[in-house]
């Protein structure tokens, strides 16, 4: 599961120049993804406040930023909807609002304006349900490093509906073969 999720930061988000952040930390080593192996509410609450307290007792240096992969109990999109709300007021109750935000991946993802089979939904999709911490402190500084930070994500909705869903679910199927 880790190794199908570090491929797929490599060959989809990296890949595919999704999100032009990433590299520097993933090739640094300063990505870190764990696994949540409960399938309860509590069990994936308490993994979430592990990985946060853990990113937040961590050396930037070495980790930046990290993944939280939930491969069980949220399967359903609307009950991972749930628990990223939860999680979100978690880091507001825990101070942590505006030091660290929660980006959301998941197999299913679906924008509420778009159709289920438009392959813009694949931004924000991943071979697992999973919740990214991200340093604030670190995303203000890559955003300043890139032109037009604003068009990122119509960048990224033209890229992937040009390769179209059957050209993203071949690239993925590679992954996942890896």
């Amino acid at each position: 599961m880790v190794a199908e999720t570090r491929a797929w930061i490599e060959k989809f988000v990296i890949g595919l120049g999704l999100c032009p952040f990433a590299a520097a930390p993933f090739n640094a080593g300063r990505v870190g993804v764990s696994v949540c192996d409960q399938d309860d509410t509590d069990g994936v609450y308490q993994a979430f406040l592990t990985a946060l307290f853990e990113l937040f007792t961590s050396d930037p240096s070495e980790l930046e930023t990290s993944l939280l992969v939930v491969p069980q109990g949220l399967a359903s999109f609307d009950d991972y909807l749930d628990m990223l709300e939860m999680l979100q007021l978690a880091v507001r109750e825990a101070g942590a609002e505006g030091m660290v935000q929660v980006a959301s991946f998941h197999p299913d993802y679906r924008f509420a304006d778009a159709a289920a089979d438009d392959p813009a939904n694949f931004t924000n999709r991943s071979p697992y349900p999973m919740f990214h911490l991200i340093r604030e402190d670190g995303l203000a500084a890559a955003l300043e490093s890139v032109a037009d930070p604003d068009a990122i994500p119509a960048r990224n909705i033209a890229r992937l509906r040009g390769l179209g869903g059957d050209g993203i679910r071949t690239l993925l199927a590679q992954i996942k073969d890896q």
